[in-house]
């Protein structure tokens, strides 16, 4: 022990020393400021920290932490009312002055700082009785005032053996830590550094104003709301400016350390700052101790203290609970309502406040008060130390005066609560004794009878006391007790024990000579300096103008008070207000939320813009690419075309030409429409007569009529003086009239009032062909009886009778057709007219039809049709196709019908011979009707009809033609349907529609829906089980991280409170939180390309769908921004609360950020958001996430990919903000590392492969531009680079100005030598890329620019050869990866290569097959090579109209003619059958079940356009609700 005591010494000297500096005069040990090695035994005992010292068992309501609390005790408020409330003005019984009760809160101050708030905050609020006068006047019965529990040791409060303990902030000792602070850095910010001297203000009598460097205590001034440094001094104590009266006294020991301070250095002249300093300080505490224990104690006490007998190092000094409550509510009782203010001359001044003069100044309106008045100079707290010094105080009671128990300031947002109720809180909080308990303790006799409680108090009151404690006098608590007693003997025991032990356990006392710091004979001399020398020392006062003991005044002292104090005389207190921490943030606040949530409207915005500018450019780019623009003829007349109410008017140009033609064009010199004036033998035309004269009225009778609006009425004029001459020369009259503009626009028939007719019109018309109620078909509702009459009289112009049929008016289709309708020749179609071709469309034999197309093409109407003739018609059929046959195979085409037919010997063929000639295609015929565009949905059952790959024969017979050797029937159907698919091309025989052949199938595999449903949902998860497995295991993860994120800090946390102060909004944040750092950590390996490719050739694609990682990656992007949105909502819940929420509670849940000063007032809204790490990096994110959300959807990728392609590169930023984001280390420790770091070191090694290829240039052998905007580039294969059927790759050309990397799937064949792309131009980048191949840049150029590649990429295209048939099905660009698998396919069975895939069937969907006329020589190829009949093509060809519609009627009949003579397709040349319009997905996927009744699974393929990837889906879900084969689709889109 004694090792370990020397030990410590030396320590302590050693610091002594080191912190001594210059301390060249100090020859003891200088006393440290936190209170430290005091005891050298017990080296924490009085330190900053330290606990207090319980005298007694905790007194808690679980013996642990809980406080007792209603019904358990009474109610604060109602006991404070009881025992304490009474009148003012009683003065004390020992005469005790003012001065010494606030001397007394000072000496509190310097060895006492229990008033910091625990953390995490906890409440033990104040309940007000309804109808208080004070703070409940209204009687809502809702009035709770807030009262926070002090700091505690938090290893404590956790088990009955270790209840809580509170602690002290300040040192215990009695140090002059009110004085110089409670720590060596807190004295370093009060000195001057300057002759030993504390630094002063302006003033040299004034400490500094707070710099914020000295944590002071800066609560709001009550009385008027004030808050801020202003009039806060910086001295010893936090605490030291609550009121001017203990101001008063610390700003007295601050002159008395510098006047002391001031005689060193004057005595002295040779001693450091720092000798002066310490000196100065020895003494000032040694005079402090002296007048504590042996002045003003006995005077407080009324009786002497015991002698001092030496320093005993076993005394334990520590502070009890029950001194920190005794003795602040002892002293409470003294406090008067006011304070006299005097001068030496003994002349007490007025105080001037609101609502006059008054003879002192109020309490409650002086607690942290910032007002200058009264405090301005020195002479202010000489007046106030003087005042005090005569004035007595309150008497040694239990009352307390109004500005203590009505008006004490408040804590949090109450301006205003009760100090005795709260001095009762806090003894619960402190866990005291009972009375009892406590007198027991200090050698009292325990409590029996209530009325030996106080003899001297009136009945009713102790009456009222005991009813609070349900007459049990063992309930009764410590303090109401002790304040109850007559000269309270029970506190009066608790100080004085304290104070002892405070003496006898410092070793630094001023008496005891063992330690240094005084000889015996100057220690007599600080025992003889009284408060009056200090008094006298730093005021301009005199000694003799203070009585010998200024704690004390006596009869005879100088300058009397004029009266005893009460409330009456003074001032009003300030009453209660309650603030609003969110006031005036409200609109700020939801301003912020609006913004946050209206960025992806904003990024919509932005995306909407740019979208705009690229399809601009392109426009530019596709017109500078035709280089063809049309000029407007000089002679147009410029002129706005009004189009109706609600639709903007347009620019056009009009032209009137020789031929009674009137020319409406467009800026760029396109017609858009032609007025024939033929058929007029008077045009008339209306005018206005308002508004300028601008507009003009065009009457078109048979069409909707032209109505221009100019610029100026010269403009009208130069026109109508055109238009005159015009008619003239073309003898037409012209009747001019005039009304007002807006009966000019209402009598205007517009366009859509226009196609309103038509619709009527095609509505009655086919009411009448197919005996069609006249309801169904519909009535208009038109303003006139006129404009009814109009929609029945209706006749067709050639324009609207082709629009009708869905051509081009000058085809010669239509020319043909109309000439055929119109009978009077007028030039228009009547109802009648059309209503009699109608009649033999719809109803007609095959004679009729087959007469009528006769007709049409007999132009010489001689009742012959020659081969011109013929010729003539079959080009009309092919104009619709876009001329995909030339004039060869047209002739071609005619001469072979001719022969088959017999009559390659005539010229001509009369109606007979042309029917006979159809002979083979009667049932093509009587289905052939007219396809007419916006016929009403209740006609489209009786006109729908498709092709498909099934036919049914009526009487189940094989016709001969079918028998043909040329038709290579796949199998054939041995029900008694007899229905079969084919695998080879060839001619189909007679079809009949779908929904038949369907019905019949699904009666064989009748079922009810749920059985339906059960399958679905088998077939679903067996398709998707991988899919299924993956996304559930993530969910449960990412569901996993939000419980434990939301359950930690919601039960589990470090007692910090924040989820007591924001439950729901902590939850979802931190759940959320940890959901997105999963999310966007593993997004990541879902962008691994080369990883993904190489995984998917392991075992490990068995059980991950590799295949489905950029859906997964979407997946999870939606997922992610979902929780971002939570994570967002969850901070706006936080940041609301946060901003409503004290600061005491702040600087508990955010100790890193806040420091409680007291002042209570939050951060407002926008600090949060816009000034702190998180929240500036939360809304940046947000921003992020807004822009590559939007520009990431699905039409902005498409419509600018380079805008896709840069925002998304955001992602990097996007990480940087989300580290940044959580390393301030706000509510939790950064955790994102832990998700991000595998993840990252992944995707950057994938990422570095990628780039070391990306830097390789690729020699490009071939560059060659096909039709329809295809680029075939073909280029040099790099070592190394395998590859399989059906991936793609991603190439950059730095010739275009870009590092843009876009992705096409390879055409050529891993067997192949070099790579192929065959690439479309449909955007910006592969348009200039065309352009940049185009020969004439090649010329400029003089060589093939070069590429750089990225891949090979896996997808599940190159599945295909898993399946014993697998189905391919590709629309338009989206062949591409079939033409690889096909070529694949073919080498391997060439060479006799082992293939699972027995059968591949592939469609070609494509508007016409000029489009990829290179897919055709590939297909041709394999055609050639496919020996073993793996592969069966079927081409559809979606440009063209139904089979059955008399537009392709004859075509079709062609096609089948070509097929059976030469066995190959008229229109690709190919030996795979063509067709016209869509596939049937649905019937064909039911046959191939038939067909190949021993395979359980297929593969389907699919990649083109989304809406035909969900039909093959569709198709794909319906059927696999059977027990048959099952279909696994693959697809993707493009």
């Amino acid at each position: 022990m004694q090792l370990t005591e020397m030990l410590c010494l030396t320590v302590v000297l050693l610091v002594t020393w080191t912190l001594g500096g210059a301390q060249e005069n100090i020859f003891w040990e200088v006393q440290r400021y936190d209170g430290w090695y005091n005891n050298l035994l017990h080296h924490s005992r009085g330190s900053v920290g330290a606990r207090l010292l319980r005298l007694l068992p905790a007194n808690y309501a679980d013996g642990v932490y809980q406080a007792l609390q209603e019904p358990h005790v009474p109610n604060a408020r109602q006991l404070s009312n009881v025992v304490a409330r009474g009148p003012s003005g009683l003065p004390s019984r020992r005469n005790t002055t003012v001065l010494a009760v606030f001397f007394g809160f000072h000496i509190l101050s310097d060895i006492l700082g229990t008033e910091k708030p625990g953390c995490p905050a906890e409440f033990l609020n104040i309940h007000i009785p309804s109808g208080d006068l004070v703070f409940d006047p209204a009687g809502t019965g809702n009035v709770v005032l807030p009262f926070q529990r002090i700091h505690w040791a938090l290893e404590t409060g956790q088990s009955p053996n270790s209840p809580r303990e509170q602690t002290n902030e300040v040192t215990g000792w009695l140090d002059g830590s009110s004085i110089y602070g409670p720590s060596h850095s807190w004295s370093d910010a009060l000195r001057s550094f300057s002759g030993g001297q504390l630094a002063s203000g302006p003033n040299r009598h004034f400490p500094k104003e707070t710099d914020g460097r000295v944590p002071m205590w800066k609560a709001l001034d009550p009385s008027t709301g004030q808050g801020g440094p202003h009039g806060i001094y910086d001295l010893g104590n936090a605490w030291g400016n609550e009121n001017r009266f203990l101001q008063a006294e610390s700003i007295a020991w601050f002159r008395y350390h510098n006047h002391l301070a001031a005689e060193l250095a004057q005595a002295h002249p040779s001693w450091s700052d720092e000798d002066i300093f310490q000196h100065t300080r020895k003494k000032v505490i040694a005079t402090f101790q002296s007048i504590v224990l042996y002045e003003w104690l006995p005077t407080l006490l009324g009786r002497a203290v015991p002698e001092y007998t030496g320093y005993q190092q076993h005394m334990d000094p520590s502070l009890s609970p029950e001194f920190v409550a005794a003795a602040g509510l002892f002293l409470a009782t003294m406090v008067p309502p006011g304070v006299y203010k005097r001068d030496s001359s003994c002349q007490f001044q007025n105080v001037s406040s609101p609502g006059g003069p008054f003879p002192a100044m109020r309490l409650c309106n002086s607690y942290w008060s910032r007002e200058s008045t009264g405090m301005q100079q020195a002479e202010d707290v000489d007046g106030l130390l003087l005042g005090m010094s005569s004035q007595i105080a309150e008497r040694e009671d239990n009352i307390l005066v109004e500005d203590l128990q009505d008006y004490w300031y408040g804590p949090l947002k109450y301006s205003r609560t009760d100090f005795m109720a709260s001095w009762l809180q806090r003894g619960r909080d402190l866990g005291l004794p009972t009375y009892n308990q406590a007198r027991e303790r200090f050698g009292l006799q325990p409590l029996q009878n209530w009325m030996d409680l106080a003899p001297h108090l009136e009945q009713e009151v102790l009456k009222n006391v005991a009813d609070l404690y349900a007459n049990n006098t063992a309930r009764l608590e410590m303090l109401p007790g002790g304040m109850l007693e007559a000269d309270s003997p029970l506190f009066s025991a608790i100080v004085l024990d304290q104070f002892v032990r405070l003496r006898d356990g410092d070793r630094f006392w001023f008496e005891n000579t063992k330690n240094g710091l005084f000889t015996a004979a100057e220690a007599s001399d600080i025992r003889n300096t009284t408060f009056r020398d200090v008094l006298a020392a730093v005021t301009s006062a005199n000694l003799a103008d203070f009585q010998s003991n200024v704690f004390v005044w006596r009869e005879g002292d100088p300058c009397p008070q004029p009266q005893q104090l009460t409330s009456q005389l003074l001032a009003n207190c300030m009453p209660v207000t309650v603030l609003d921490y969110f006031e005036g943030s409200g609109a700020g606040f939801g301003i912020i939320i609006v913004v946050l949530f209206c960025l992806p409207l904003v990024s919509l915005f932005a995306a909407w813009i740019v979208a705009v500018l690229r399809k601009r450019d392109f426009k530019k780019l596709e017109k500078k690419k035709a280089s063809v623009r049309r000029e407007v003829a000089s002679e147009a007349i410029h002129a706005m075309e009004w189009h109706g109410p609600k639709t903007d008017s347009s620019p056009v140009y009009i032209q009137l030409q020789a031929d009674k033609v009137l020319k409406v064009l467009d800026g760029r010199g396109s017609v858009l429409r032609s007025i024939s004036l033929k058929a007029h033998g008077r045009v008339e035309v209306i005018v206005s007569s308002n508004k300028g004269n601008k507009a003009l009225l065009l009457k078109s009778p048979k069409e909707y009529d032209l109505v221009l609006l100019f610029n100026e009425e010269a403009d009208r004029s130069n026109f109508m003086g055109k238009l005159r001459e015009y008619l003239r020369k073309s003898c037409l009259d012209l009747l001019v009239s005039e009304m007002k503009e807006q009966s000019l626009l209402k009598r205007a028939v517009t366009q859509e009032q226009r196609k309103q007719i038509l619709e009527t019109f095609f509505r009655h018309l086919f009411a009448q062909v197919l005996d069609i109620d006249k309801s169904d078909a519909g009535e208009l509702n038109f303003e006139s009886s006129q404009k009814a009459k109009e929609s029945l009289t209706c006749e067709l112009s050639r324009a609207e009778f082709a629009e009708a049929l869905g051509l081009k008016a000058h085809s010669m289709f239509v020319d043909s057709m109309f000439s055929l309708a119109d009978k009077d020749g007028n030039g228009y179609i009547s109802f009648r007219e059309f209503l009699d071709i109608l009649v033999v469309f719809m109803k007609g034999s095959s004679e009729e039809k087959s007469k009528v197309m006769f007709r049409m093409y007999d132009i010489d109407e001689n009742g012959f049709l020659s081969k011109e003739e013929f010729l003539r018609m079959l080009r009309s059929f092919i104009e619709i196709s876009n001329n995909c046959l030339s004039r060869e195979q047209a002739e071609q085409v005619t001469e072979s019908m001719f022969q088959a037919s017999g009559f390659q010997d005539r010229d001509e063929l009369t109606w007979e011979d042309f029917h006979y000639m159809l002979r083979d295609h009667d049932s093509e015929l009587r289905f052939t009707q007219l396809c007419i565009k916006g016929v009403p949905e209740v006609f489209k059952k009786n006109l729908h009809n498709r092709v498909s790959f099934i036919k049914k024969e009526p009487r189940g017979t094989v016709s001969d033609g079918e028998k043909d050797p040329n038709l290579d029937t796949v199998a054939h159907y041995k029900d008694r349907e007899g229905q079969e698919l084919r695998k080879r091309p060839g001619r189909k025989a007679k079809q009949y529609q779908l929904h038949l052949y369907t019905e019949a199938q699904r009666k064989k595999y009748q079922r009810n829906k749920v059985q339906q449903k059960i399958q679905e949902f088998k077939r679903f998860i067996e398709n998707y089980r991988r899919h299924i497995v993956c996304v559930v295991l993530f969910s449960a993860i990412t569901a996993g991280l939000f419980v434990e994120r939301a359950y930690y800090y919601a039960f589990a946390s470090p007692s910090t409170g924040i989820a007591q102060t924001t439950f729901v909004g902590i939850i979802i944040s931190r759940g959320s939180a940890a959901c997105i750092s999963f999310m966007y950590s593993y997004i990541l390996l879902t962008m691994c390309r080369n990883l993904i490719t190489i995984l998917r050739e392991t075992f490990l694609n068995h059980y991950i769908p590799f295949d489905a990682a950029v859906d997964f990656h979407r997946w999870i992007a939606m997922a992610a921004l979902i929780f971002s949105v939570l994570h967002t909502a969850g901070h706006i819940v936080n940041v609301y609360i946060f901003s409503v929420v004290p600061l005491s509670i702040l600087s508990c849940l955010f100790s890193s950020v806040f420091m409680n000063d007291g002042s209570q007032l939050p951060q407002k809204y926008y600090w949060w958001v816009f000034q702190t790490i998180p929240g500036m990096t939360g809304v940046l994110l947000l921003i992020i996430l807004a822009v590559m959300y939007v520009f990431a959807t699905h039409h902005f990728r498409r419509v600018s990919f380079q805008a896709f392609w840069i925002t998304h590169h955001l992602y990097v930023l996007l990480y940087v903000l989300v580290i940044i984001h959580g390393s301030y280390a706000l509510v939790q420790q950064p955790r994102f590392h832990i998700y991000f770091i595998i993840p990252a070191l992944i995707y950057g090694a994938d990422k570095l492969l990628s780039l070391s290829r990306k830097k390789v240039e690729i020699n490009v052998l071939k560059a060659e531009l096909l039709p329809s905007g295809v680029t075939h580039l073909r280029f040099q294969r790099p070592q190394d680079f395998d590859y399989k059927s059906g991936q793609w790759v991603r190439i950059a050309c730095m010739a275009l100005g870009t590092t843009e990397y876009h992705p096409f799937t390879l055409t050529s064949a891993p067997h192949e030598d070099t790579l192929s792309l065959h690439i479309r131009a449909v955007g910006p980048w592969t348009t200039r890329l065309r352009e940049l191949y185009a020969p004439e840049s090649l010329a400029l150029l003089g060589r093939l620019p070069k590429l750089y590649l990225d891949g090979p990429f896996g997808e599940g295209h190159q599945e295909w050869h898993k399946f014993e048939v697998s189905v391919l099905v590709g629309g338009g660009i989206g062949v591409t990866p079939f033409a690889s698998i096909l070529k694949d396919l073919v080498f391997k069975s060439s060479i006799n290569s082992k293939l699972m895939c027995k059968k591949i069937y592939f469609i070609w969907v494509t508007r016409t097959q000029r489009q990829f006329e290179w897919l055709a020589d590939i297909i041709r190829e394999v055609e050639e090579a496919d020996k073993n009949e793996l592969v069966s093509v079927h081409i559809y060809i979606t440009q063209l109209a139904e089979k059955f519609d008399l537009r392709t009627t004859m075509l079709y009949i062609c096609e089948r003619h070509f097929q059976k003579v030469l066995n190959k397709s008229l229109f690709t040349g190919l030996r795979s059958i063509t067709h016209f319009g869509r596939p049937p997905f649905v019937p064909f996927f039911d046959s191939l079940q038939e067909v190949h009744p021993e395979v359980h699974k297929i593969g389907v393929f699919s990649c083109g356009p989304p809406g035909m990837t969900k039909s093959v889906e569709k198709a794909c879900q319906q059927l696999n609700k059977k027990d048959q084969a099952y279909f696994s689709h693959h697809y993707e889109n493009f």
